[in-house]
């Protein structure tokens, strides 16, 4: 179940109306937008990085043909399983 279904049907078993379950969803999403807007922000600046650059030059050729997103997804997993050895 998703989490707005989840949030809806808690609201009904405690009767707390549909204007407090609305006000809650409105807030997931407001807070899902704004977790969005992070995610974007970060994701520009660790591609703006050198690291991220001296990475993605120096690997495979594959890696520049893959979307800025899983581009970033795997540098950062990459460079978190190096940090943890």
């Amino acid at each position: 179940m998703d989490l707005p279904n989840l949030v809806l049907l808690y609201g009904l078993r405690k009767n707390t109306g549909i204007k407090t379950m609305a006000h809650t969803l409105a807030s997931n999403e407001q807070q899902f937008s704004g977790d969005n807007e992070i995610w974007y922000n970060l994701k520009s600046a660790i591609a703006a990085s050198s690291g991220f650059q001296r990475w993605l030059h120096d690997g495979d050729h594959q890696l520049q043909k893959m979307p800025l997103e899983q581009q970033v997804q795997l540098y950062l997993r990459e460079t978190l399983e190096a940090l943890a050895y």
